[in-house]
């Protein structure tokens, strides 16, 4: 019986995989696949009709309100405004999402004129609509592509629109669709990449057709358009692989196929899903640095090279010595993310903090006072005629060009980073002590220091430490600057290292520093380092809502989008409590009978026909859905930067696909042991009963998404009374 069992779950995988003639017309229906007659595609195509026609109509319901910026608007919005001016910014994630807002607005009419200064701000005159619309048209489409994956796993149209309701009635699906934000972005192309996915695994039985390479094509252009928006893409692109591997396993080893044909397999694999959207995601960065060609606020965040090649900023077009010499007179500028110049003032340190000695700290705009000339440690202000490269290894001393005082250590400890060691200003008019000697490094073992590309270390002589920026800000006293210490630790990191960026000295040519401008590969490369730095270092601002992983499928707490007074118009970011609890339960249900299944098929229990189809749909498309979560879901676990309530929403979608799912599956279960003549009914009362249940608990929560006016929930008039289940949620 076992062997019996065994066969038909093999059967039914090898039908899915190999594509078995008229697989992919059959549909799920009670529990047993029958064949899908016309009538019954007809009717499918017009459910789906009328789920992307309720949902565009739930998505671009009020979408002008409110009139005002509204939570990361401000910030999204302000970047779409950056490439319709074409001016340089930086931000942590990849540019897609922004270039598409950006698209939008310049097609729909907005000059780039806003200053989306903060959330409350109002629009006035200026058309915003048009960003938000293309955020809400994508968002529109989650529903319906739910509904198209759940019906290619399950074959039932039933189960698909028990999903896409599911999506459909969500108050934060909605909410995060409505705004100019990069969410209904992403979600869109991981939606769309899944269901590419599962359309070309249909499309087995006839591999290398139009249909099989068109869905496997369009499987790496989503992935690309998933990880181009936030590198959270990168989980769905490891779901697709998973899946592949697993197809690619089974192909090899089925005997049938000869050895060419699975390289062919393999090949076409390669190009689709790792070539293509490599390709892609790089015309993506193409296209933004041809874009965003001026000078802007971005451009502190980068190495010196790369601003050479923005419009605007003092480095284009400029022309300075190559290498630095003995003499030249220099700004170095720390590589880590924003740190700034190094700088100094007349100001001295306050009392009780280390030596009251010139202040040296980081800044981060052009000045004066970033000036420094490079002196040999052991002479004086004299220079021989002919100017003497610095290399690695040289001992040297930063003279202060404005106050004429040296780069300065001592066994003192720093301002704010008690582990590390005072830097000062020290000396007159060059003249200082042996704590101005510092050994120049540079990175890579080259000998010279060349201007722009070289990363230079500066030991200091007598205690060893390295000079490097904290990052921390100073108080006051600083002039809220950035704190430079010197290390005790010998790590090579960002923070302990330097670029030469302007460089004066008549003695020495000039050259173009268009020749330093880095080349596409190195400015891509520049940008994904420093946007997983700075992600990775993302720390929370004041009075800031954070949440942890564990809050999120719980619906514990939601996010404030506008508004805070009984007189404002407010919008809450929260699931629907209803679904959002029916989802935790399935994810428990599903593992439940995820495992009652497994356990039975290799136990070679007896099973039902029907019980057999339910147990095979469990663990075949439960199994992918479920995959999807876990790999949305439990990577924000090992991450050490700030998280928000809106990361949970990807997972979400596999989330609710999969209470579709386990929800049939229970009916099924429960049907199987009744008279065949009541299984129908069983399951025509029990969808009907939850799709009543949901759409009620949507007519109760739908002002969290389309606005609130009027008393706090506390208050018996308010349009949400009694229904503030959980102190946290703050509407």
């Amino acid at each position: 019986m076992k062997r019996q069992t065994e066969g038909r779950l093999e059967e039914w995988t090898e039908g899915r995989m190999e594509g078995r003639p008229g697989t992919e017309e059959r549909l799920w229906t009670d529990g047993r696949a029958e064949r899908l007659p016309r009538w019954v595609k007809a009717q499918s195509r017009a459910a789906l009709a009328v789920v992307l026609t309720l949902s565009l109509l739930s998505r671009f319901y009020r979408l002008a309100e409110p009139p005002h910026v509204c939570w990361d608007e401000t910030h999204f919005g302000k970047m779409g405004s950056y490439y319709i001016n074409r001016t340089f910014f930086f931000d942590v994630h990849p540019p897609l999402g922004k270039m598409l807002i950006g698209l939008a607005g310049h097609l729909t009419g907005y000059n780039g004129s806003f200053s989306f200064l903060q959330p409350g701000q109002h629009y006035g005159s200026h058309p915003y609509v048009g960003m938000r619309g293309f955020c809400a048209f994508l968002g529109a489409w989650l529903p319906p592509l739910a509904f198209l994956i759940v019906q290619q796993l399950s074959r039932s149209v039933v189960v698909a629109l028990l999903a896409s309701l599911l999506l459909l009635l969500d108050t934060g699906c909605i909410t995060l669709s409505q705004y100019i934000l990069l969410d209904s972005i992403l979600m869109f192309f991981i939606m769309a990449a899944v269901f590419s996915m599962v359309m070309f695994q249909s499309c087995s039985c006839r591999p290398f057709s139009a249909p099989w390479w068109l869905w496997l094509a369009l499987t790496g252009v989503n992935l690309a358009g998933a990880m181009g928006v936030k590198f959270v893409g990168l989980f769905v692109i490891v779901l697709v692989g998973v899946n592949t591997a697993r197809d690619l396993w089974r192909l090899l080893g089925d005997l049938r196929i000869s050895m060419n044909v699975v390289v062919r397999h393999v090949a076409a694999r390669v190009l689709c899903l790792i070539l293509l959207p490599l390709a892609l995601y790089a015309l993506i960065f193409v296209i933004h640095f041809a874009v965003l060609n001026n000078s802007g606020p971005g451009d502190g965040f980068f190495s010196s090279a790369f601003q050479s090649r923005l419009i605007g900023n003092n480095l284009h077009n400029a022309s300075m010595p190559e290498y630095l010499a003995y003499g030249s007179v220099v700004t170095l500028k720390n590589v880590r993310t924003a740190a700034g110049y190094l700088h100094s003032h007349w100001h001295l340190y306050p009392e009780g903090v280390g030596s009251r000695q010139q202040q040296v700290t980081t800044y981060s705009h052009k000045d004066y006072n970033n000036l420094w000339r490079v002196m040999k440690a052991d002479a004086e202000c004299d220079i021989e005629f002919t100017p003497e490269f610095v290399h690695h290894g040289d001992l040297i001393r930063l003279e202060h060009k404005a106050t004429g005082r040296n780069l300065h250590s001592h066994q003192r400890e720093a301002p704010l980073t008690k582990k590390h060691l005072q830097v000062t200003a020290y000396g007159t008019n060059g003249t200082g002590d042996s704590n101005d000697f510092w050994r120049i490094e540079v990175t890579g073992g080259k000998s010279k220091v060349k201007v722009l590309r070289s990363q230079i270390r500066l030991r200091h002589l007598s205690t060893g430490c390295v000079l490097g920026s904290s990052g921390k800000t100073l108080p006051k006293w600083g002039w809220e600057q950035g704190e430079v210490t010197c290390s005790p630790y010998l790590r090579e990191t960002p923070s302990t290292l330097w670029s030469v960026e302007d460089h004066e000295n008549v003695r020495l040519p000039n050259i173009s520093v268009s020749i330093l401008k880095p080349t596409f590969l190195e400015a891509l490369a520049e940008s994904h380092i420093v946007m997983l730095r700075a992600n990775s270092g993302l720390k929370p601002k004041e009075h800031e809502v954070t949440s942890k992983p564990w809050h999120w499928p719980i619906n514990f707490q939601g996010l404030r989008f506008s508004g805070v007074n009984t007189t404002d118009f407010r919008i809450y970011l929260l699931g629907n409590p209803v679904i959002w609890f029916l989802n935790l339960g399935g994810l428990v249900v599903y593992m439940v009978l995820a495992l009652c299944a497994a356990v039975s098929l290799q136990r070679g229990v007896s099973l039902s026909s029907e019980v057999m189809d339910v147990f095979t749909l469990l663990l075949e498309g439960g199994g992918q859905l479920m995959s999807g979560w876990l790999l949305h879901y439990l990577p924000f676990f090992f991450m050490g930067r700030v998280l928000y309530y809106h990361h949970y929403f990807p997972a979400m979608l596999f989330s609710s696909m999969l209470t579709a799912v386990t929800f049939w599956s229970l009916l099924q279960l429960g049907a199987a042991i009744l008279r065949p003549s009541c299984r129908g009914a069983v399951c025509a009362v029990g969808m009907t009963l939850l799709s009543m249940t949901l759409l009620y608990s949507f007519y109760l929560f739908h002002p969290l998404a389309y606005g609130m006016v009027g008393s706090l929930a506390d208050a018996a008039d308010s349009p949400m009374a009694g229904l503030r289940w959980m102190d946290s949620w703050d509407f």
